[in-house]
C-alpha cells in the first residue's frame, strides 16, 4: 500500500501576520481520485494572551485537495506524455 503524510509548520502572511495556518494532508490511496486525500487545515489568530484557535471555512480544505489532485494529474499527463 502506499500513502502517507504531510505536515506543514505554521505560515503566517505577511500582509496578514496575526493569523497563521497550518495543513496536515493525508494520501490514503495512488489513484488522483477525490476520495485518495483528506487535508486538513488549522488556523491560529494572535490575541493578547498567544495564538488561539480560529475557524476555517470547510470549503478551504476542498479547494486544496482540489488544487493537489489536478495539479497532480497535470504532472501525471506529463509523464505519460513524455514516454
Amino acid at each position: 500500500p502506499f500513502g502517507g503524510v504531510i505536515i506543514t509548520d505554521w505560515y503566517a502572511s505577511p500582509q496578514a501576520p496575526d493569523e497563521r495556518f497550518k495543513s496536515t494532508v493525508y494520501i490514503l490511496d495512488t489513484n488522483l481520485r477525490a476520495d485518495a486525500l483528506k487535508v486538513s487545515i488549522f488556523k491560529q489568530v494572535r490575541s493578547p494572551n498567544g495564538w488561539t484557535d480560529a475557524s476555517v471555512d470547510a470549503d478551504t480544505a476542498r479547494t486544496i485537495e482540489n488544487s493537489i489532485l489536478t495539479r497532480a494529474r497535470e504532472l501525471y499527463i506529463a509523464t505519460v506524455d513524455a514516454k
